[in-house]
């Protein structure tokens, strides 16, 4: 898939616009209403991603669901996030602010025979996000497809529990 396509992009985060942008992809054995029920559980991502912490809801709940809020850390920024696009079993994207950071991330989920293909695309602004691009370029690249290695092990082995 090429970059972008398929995102619904707020026109502020276009990847031809920002300054920082990472795309990943999978295949993952598994439907997508799997992969989908994994991704929800935001609260349950340390369990699996540790490049998150502390995944809290606003108000409370055990999943994401349109308009949420969340409150987490990743890459060692402590972020508040909305989810913006919310279509199960096939779209997710959350906005994220915190210091230094403002962020667009987006997953697709596309049903194919042999399972799910999962694109996961973050677009970033702000001189925290183009400071640490600058200096480790390939971190968030590295950090997404640790996550999208770990829910494909969780995706195969069954639905959270």
């Amino acid at each position: 898939m090429a970059t972008g396509e398929g995102i619904r992009w707020p026109e502020r985060f276009r990847p031809d616009r920002a300054p920082v942008h990472v795309q990943n992809a999978i295949d993952i054995p598994a439907p997508p209403e799997r992969v989908w029920s994994w991704l929800v559980r935001a609260p349950d991502w340390p369990s699996w991603y540790p490049n998150s912490r502390d995944v809290r809801l606003v108000g409370g709940g055990e999943e994401l669901r349109s308009g949420s809020l969340f409150r987490w850390s990743t890459f060692g920024a402590a972020l508040l996030s909305r989810v913006e696009e919310f279509e199960p079993p096939s779209r997710l994207a959350w906005s994220a602010r915190g210091p230094g950071v403002d962020v667009y991330h987006a997953w697709l989920l596309e049903a194919r025979a042999e399972g799910t293909h999962v694109v996961t695309e973050e677009a970033q602004y702000g001189a925290l996000a183009r400071l640490d691009h600058l200096l480790r370029p390939n971190r968030m690249y590295r950090g997404h497809d640790l996550w999208l290695r770990r829910l494909r092990e969780c995706a195969i082995h069954g639905p959270p529990s």
